[in-house]
């Protein structure tokens, strides 16, 4: 059954995918493409959890959670960015 659902789930989270790069790109406004970001991240996380699921290694799980980190370390950068004009105070 799991053999089943999790290439279903990889093909759903890889149309996301598009569908985010779509919005990164033709974003009307800098939100729209911060946020298209940030949901960019979450979709790739979950492609890197579940293909390490498919392949049984367990390894690829510390690679999601540094993703993780990273993107919302960048969301919070770049929303700080945008409503003082500097990143560091």
């Amino acid at each position: 059954m799991i053999a089943v659902v999790i290439p279903i789930a990889m093909t759903l989270f890889a149309v996301a995918a598009l569908l985010n790069l779509y919005r990164l790109a033709a974003g009307p406004d800098i939100v729209d493409r911060i946020l298209a970001l940030d949901t960019l991240m979450i979709n790739s996380i979950a492609l890197i959890v579940l293909a390490d699921l498919r392949m049984g290694l367990g390894v690829l799980f510390e690679l999601a959670l540094l993703i993780a980190l990273m993107g919302f370390v960048g969301t919070v950068a770049m929303c700080k960015y945008l409503l003082r004009g500097d990143v560091i105070e």
